[in-house]
């Protein structure tokens, strides 16, 4: 009977000694095979995160035709093959918000039908984030979109610093909700001159966490601030203090009388803490609508804060922001590049921007691997 020999053998992947980067990451390594990455933005603007993405990885940006027919329906032709591989589909959200999740789903549904062996959702910002809650007779959207994400064919997505973290339940799927605030922090250190008199400030009692772990970590004081200005209340729907309404009719058995409720009433915004002299830095996870960060900005001015910036990871910048903000007290904005918004920057010179493709294509790269993700994770605690 022959006897087979079996000689030694190297693997077939080589990987070649990494080169340390900024951050703590690591240059990418690509020479596995076997997955593609596409961005799903039908405009040319949404799709730069995605060639920052796979120019760090060292691969092309999959072939892909997404577009908007004419009576408005979305359209989607992947143009090579995916049988087998891993597919990662990197979504921004542009201001039409709607489109953008059609054509996800679109293509998320097109990549299942052609077989591909796994379908990652890149989704920096995760849009109805903040629809994540109960009120009223609404309802709770981000779980909409959560079964409609898994029904569509996703298995796993990458997402970036969640509205609120228990948003992760709404999935029966991995979710890896990864942290700007290793970015942020390095742009304070490196870009505020001085920044060792500057102070965290808290917009909200509800940011005050987020802020007093940036505080912690730069060593530095922390700010709250509390009530609500006359003009601008996003609570006022979100608590219910108007409802039940004061009159309505009743039916039925009339003699129980329950413990009237009394309303709530906030006072005006003040601040907890001293801003005297310092430079205030205000940390939030989202900016919107600025109304809220333009009062903040004057309140801390009128509290002696000579500089006042913004720091936040996704800067949305909707409506009349880029006018509102280059008009108000507020000396800078920092927002990282999970949300397009170059036009809003041309707008407003007060705007920067933190680019944050490193991390997100560290993390598609460990997750086509196999490799861990807790390098991702280092000293972040349940809080930030």
């Amino acid at each position: 009977m022959p006897i087979r020999r079996f000689g030694g053998h190297r693997s077939l992947v080589s990987y070649s000694q990494t080169t340390k980067l900024s951050y703590g990451y690591k240059k990418m390594n690509s020479s596995r095979s076997g997955y593609r990455v596409f961005s799903a933005n039908s405009t040319t603007a949404c799709t730069e995160l995605a060639k920052k993405i796979t120019e760090r990885l060292g691969v092309e940006l999959g072939k892909s035709v997404v577009f908007q027919e004419s009576n408005t329906e979305t359209r989607v032709d992947v143009k090579e093959s995916v049988r087998g591989q891993d597919i990662f589909i990197i979504q921004t959200i542009p201001r039409d918000v709607n489109t953008a999740i059609m054509e996800l789903l679109v293509m998320a549904y097109a990549l299942k039908t052609s077989c591909a062996k796994n379908i990652i959702g890149v989704i920096p910002y995760f849009p109805y984030s903040k629809q994540c809650k109960m009120r009223k007779r609404g309802s709770v959207v981000c779980k909409l979109l959560a079964s409609m994400l898994a029904k569509a064919g996703l298995t796993h997505i990458i997402t970036m610093d969640l509205h609120q973290k228990e948003i992760q339940g709404f999935f029966n799927f991995p979710v890896d909700n990864l942290r700007a605030s290793p970015f942020l922090i390095q742009y304070i250190q490196e870009e505020i001159p001085d920044y060792r008199n500057a102070i965290i400030v808290a917009k909200s009692p509800s940011a005050a966490k987020r802020a007093q772990s940036y505080a912690e970590r730069l060593r530095l004081g922390l700010a709250v601030m509390h009530g609500e200005d006359a003009h601008h209340s996003e609570s006022d729907m979100a608590d219910g203090r108007h409802s039940p309404p004061v009159s309505r009719t009743t039916t039925g058995h009339t003699g129980l009388e329950l413990p009237l409720m009394m309303a709530k009433e906030k006072p005006p915004i003040t601040v907890v803490g001293d801003v005297g002299g310092r430079i205030a830095i205000i940390i939030d996870d989202i900016i919107d609508d600025v109304e809220g960060f333009v009062a903040a900005a004057e309140i801390l001015k009128e509290r002696g804060a000579y500089k006042i910036y913004i720091m936040a990871t996704h800067g949305l910048l909707s409506a009349e922001a880029p006018r509102l903000i280059e008009e108000s007290a507020i000396d800078e904005v920092v927002v990282t590049n999970t949300v397009p918004h170059e036009v809003q920057k041309l707008q407003c010179p007060k705007i920067k921007t933190v680019d944050v493709s490193m991390i997100l294509a560290e993390a598609i790269r460990r997750i086509h691997n196999g490799e861990s993700m807790a390098y991702l994770f280092r000293n972040i605690a349940v809080d930030d």
